[in-house]
């Protein structure tokens, strides 16, 4: 196993990252050549792939013996596979198909699986989030800290995400939508969790929830965040596990301030306790 300059890799990352950005940023006003993907309506556009071969080969270039995971074109694989490079070219690529402009630019970087490197930029506002595991958050004004939580009595302001897998007839998921909507001030459903993950490492928001979420974005966002001051836990509570291979039912997740997860939590066991009942007559 190779070792890494984590701080040249942090630069290669945000270089890269940025770079998408301008690209992004410059045509996304522009009309656009949409195809679906999958069965579950998401869409891909030549932005995504444009972006993403530009992100491949700033990374190529700099460290050629390194897996990457490309959200569109999959897994280029090479020599040392105790590094593996995820990239998220376009989160948000349904924002800016309707002319949204909530998008950014995701990489993460991990070590045997686990993520040691974080990377998210927003073409729109300019502005870059990087975290190195054990070593802080680092934002467009420096460190990046999240602020203590200031429990409202009208209910936190959360984020929602579930995978692209997800049925919309899944019970778990609606259960757990309808409680959080009746429990808290606002429930924002960004299509763009990278966004969203930011959003939680600043303080706009108070808690993010997610329902078997993508693998490509979930490493750089959660370590922004966590390195930010973030706890994320399980659905039950339990120690999140941050491997990049498990399976999507294991990346369930609850994300909040240290002083809000409890209250997150009793959220979601409420929603283990309500039965979906469908339309009859």
């Amino acid at each position: 196993m190779t070792t890494v300059d984590i701080e040249r890799a942090r630069s290669v990352a945000v270089r890269a990252a940025e770079a998408a950005g301008a690209l992004l940023r410059e045509a996304a006003t522009k009309d656009l050549n949409v195809r679906t993907k999958g069965v579950s309506g998401d869409v891909v556009t030549e932005l995504d792939l444009a972006a993403e071969r530009l992100i491949v080969g700033h990374i190529r270039d700099a460290f050629p013996r390194h897996r990457i995971i490309a959200e569109e074109s999959g897994l280029f694989d090479a020599e040392d596979s105790s590094w593996a490079w995820l990239v998220d070219p376009l989160d948000g690529t349904n924002n800016v198909v309707i002319g949204l402009s909530a998008f950014v630019v995701g990489i993460a970087l991990c070590e045997n699986k686990v993520p040691v490197l974080g990377v998210v930029h927003d073409p729109v506002a300019g502005q870059t989030w990087s975290a190195v595991r054990g070593r802080g958050t680092c934002g467009p004004g420096g460190t990046t800290v999240c602020p203590p939580y200031q429990r409202a009595s009208c209910g936190p302001v959360l984020a929602w995400t579930q995978g692209h897998s997800v049925a919309r007839t899944d019970d778990t998921a609606r259960a757990m939508r309808i409680v959080l909507e009746s429990g808290a001030r606002r429930v924002l459903q960004l299509w763009a969790p990278l966004l969203s993950w930011v959003m939680l490492a600043r303080g706009d928001i108070d808690g993010f929830v997610g329902y078997r979420p993508e693998a490509v974005d979930l490493p750089a966002g959660s370590l922004i965040a966590q390195e930010a001051g973030i706890m994320v836990c399980g659905l039950d509570g339990s120690v999140f596990d941050e491997r990049i291979d498990l399976p999507e039912k294991d990346r369930s997740f609850v994300a909040g301030r240290p002083e809000a997860i409890l209250d997150l939590l009793a959220l979601v066991r409420t929603a283990q306790r309500v039965t979906i009942s469908g339309v009859t007559g």
